[in-house]
């Protein structure tokens, strides 16, 4: 349906994109882009007999907007794109509820689970610079999982147990075993870090968001 609307900013000249009903201009000054949002409007609603949602459209800066889940950044004199804050937020509240210690599922399924999530989510963001972004969001969800772990193993000799076959002499399994450490604290702790190693949840099937975006970039 919007197809003449492409035509019309393509015969004046401006730079656009446009997804479905999304569609983004950019112009070089506010003044520019005031007249640009006005004109544009009017050619929608009389023009086309569409409405315009005055709510959501609006002049700004292309770094205070979030357009598709991405928005941009000043990147060495030139303009980046990044995913917004809300998009990194949302996929944290997806990660929070499949790692969640109240979730009852197997750490077979969550692996599954949190597969489809971050291929899914990588493969629609890839184009975005986010390489440090995602490296701190895998070290916040290695302990999720180690989190997860250690509350599945619920009972002191099935934690002593797990401990020693994942490398633990057995003194040290029975004190940590035992510890009246709570579930998050227990999760960033040595021992779980030299046992639920990276190198252990990666052979269980947890992927993780750099290992997935460096095979799509």
């Amino acid at each position: 349906m919007l197809h003449e609307l492409d035509t019309e900013l393509e015969r004046r000249g401006l730079r656009f994109c446009r997804y479905a009903d999304d569609c983004n201009v950019y112009v070089k000054s506010k003044k520019s882009a005031e007249r640009v949002m006005k004109s544009i409007t009017k050619f929608i609603e009389k023009g086309l007999k569409l409405r315009v949602n005055k709510e959501k459209s609006k002049v700004d800066r292309p770094w205070k907007l979030k357009y598709l889940g991405y928005t941009f950044y000043t990147k060495k004199g030139e303009m980046g794109i990044r995913v917004h804050q809300t998009s990194v937020k949302k996929l944290i509240g997806k990660l929070k509820s499949i790692t969640g210690r109240s979730n009852a599922m197997s750490m077979e399924f969550r692996a599954i689970k949190l597969r489809q999530l971050i291929v899914g989510w990588v493969s629609y963001f890839q184009l975005a610079d986010m390489k440090i972004t995602l490296k701190r969001i895998d070290e916040w969800l290695r302990r999720r999982l180690r989190l997860c772990y250690w509350k599945q193993w619920k009972k002191i000799k099935t934690k002593h147990d797990n401990l020693v076959r994942l490398g633990t002499e057995n003194w040290k399994a029975w004190e940590h075993a035992n510890t009246r450490k709570g579930y998050w604290r227990i999760s960033n702790s040595p021992i779980l870090a030299t046992t639920l190693t990276n190198k252990y949840l990666r052979e269980q099937g947890f992927i993780t968001l750099t290992e997935r975006y460096s095979q799509v970039r």
